[in-house]
């Protein structure tokens, strides 16, 4: 016969393993310039990551965090489902990068590289003269987090 403490601690391991596998997503967001060489005088920090589940409803779909200082970011416990999800990184000044991820039963990591838009070459939304002017990312999805 097996001691109760043995059947205990089984089950509690049982139960640790299930929630570590839960699914979510994680990584981080690095900035560079033409050059390839990371941007030394600005930090992630505050980099808006979207994370787009394609796989579901649209009102299951969005879901969105900010990078920290170092430019990582992670998904809160139960807000990713299994899916296809399009990882969106965005930040003003820098091309938006967009990766397509499957998350299953466990954590996927993620790295987003954002290349600085030279001076010269960025788009202003004020003062545009069409509709046209003020489309960022066409073709793509720009989901903003919930203001709070």
């Amino acid at each position: 016969m097996v001691p109760k403490t043995a059947i205990t601690l089984l089950l509690t391991v049982a139960v640790i393993s299930l929630a570590a596998c839960a699914p979510g997503i994680y990584g981080s967001v690095r900035l560079i310039d033409q050059t390839m060489a990371p941007v030394a005088t600005e930090s992630p920090e505050g980099t808006v990551v979207n994370m787009i589940n394609t796989s579901v409803s649209l009102e299951e779909a969005s879901y969105s965090v900010t990078a920290d200082t170092e430019g990582n970011f992670e998904s809160d416990k139960g807000a990713i489902t299994k899916g296809t999800y399009k990882i969106e990184g965005g930040r003003i000044g820098y091309v938006t990068e967009t990766v397509t991820v499957e998350v299953g039963g466990g954590r996927q990591k993620v790295e987003l590289i954002l290349k600085k838009i030279p001076e010269g070459k960025r788009r202003s939304i004020q003062r545009s003269d069409s509709d046209k002017d003020k489309i960022i990312n066409p073709g793509e999805v720009n989901i903003q987090p919930p203001m709070l």
